[in-house]
């Protein structure tokens, strides 16, 4: 698996943050599938989302401070995906930080977890644009 990472400062409120993030806009932000199902259920939310004929569920468990949610069971386009997204009070506003582990599973297995890896850190730039956006009104 290979590790990725974004983060960005945030002139916005703890609870500003917590007002517009929730695992159906994080899916929306990240901007690759669309989400077709999602629901509460025990221990946090399910979020089924899909694009181009392919389908997968993710699973969101809420923390304290953000959210972690992974790729459940073995349909979608990873092997393996899991992704935290964490924010916290930083001088005047807030940084939101997402670190994300993924693999295909597929050979030559360096070779395309880095694509995977590279393509998860686009999804993570595009969330917090969105999440930026939602905080500013645009």
């Amino acid at each position: 698996m290979r590790e990725v990472e974004a983060s960005r400062f945030l002139r916005a409120t703890i609870p500003g943050v917590e007002r517009v993030l929730d695992p159906e806009r994080i899916v929306t932000h990240e901007d690759t599938f669309s989400v077709l199902e999602a629901a509460t259920v025990d221990g946090g939310t399910r979020v089924i989302a899909g694009a181009k004929g392919l389908e997968m569920s993710l699973f969101f468990e809420e923390l304290d401070d953000g959210y972690r949610y992974y790729q459940e069971g073995e349909t979608g386009p990873f092997e393996a995906m899991e992704t935290t997204i964490r924010y916290a009070a930083e001088n005047e506003g807030v940084r939101v930080s997402m670190r994300s582990a993924v693999s295909l599973g597929l050979f030559p297995r360096p070779l395309t977890d880095r694509i995977a890896a590279w393509k998860r850190e686009a999804e993570l730039e595009r969330c917090l644009d969105g999440l930026e956006g939602d905080l500013t009104g645009q």
